[in-house]
C-alpha cells in the first residue's frame, strides 16, 4: 500500500489507483458527501454522485457523512 497525502491508496501493477470507497446505487444525490470531501473529489453525476479516483485520498469523510450509507469500502 502506498501513502498519498497521508492516506493509504492501493495501486495495481501499472500504477492504476484503486479507491477504498465507492458510491452505490443507494445514493440519494443529496450532496452531503461532496460537501464533506476535503479534496473536492466528489462531483454530481448523471444519476448519483461520483468519486474522481485521481483526486480521492481515501480518507472516508464521505462515507462517514452519507445519511443512507451509500458509500462503502470497495
Amino acid at each position: 500500500m502506498k501513502t498519498v497525502q497521508g492516506s493509504p491508496v492501493n495501486l495495481v501493477p501499472g500504477g492504476e489507483i484503486i479507491m477504498a470507497y465507492k458510491i452505490t446505487d443507494a445514493c440519494l444525490s443529496c450532496g452531503s458527501c461532496a460537501d464533506a470531501c476535503p479534496v473536492e473529489a466528489i462531483k454530481e453525476g448523471d444519476s448519483t454522485y461520483v468519486i474522481d479516483a485521481d483526486t480521492c485520498i481515501s480518507c472516508g469523510s464521505c462515507a462517514d457523512t452519507c445519511p443512507v450509507q451509500a458509500i462503502v469500502e470497495d
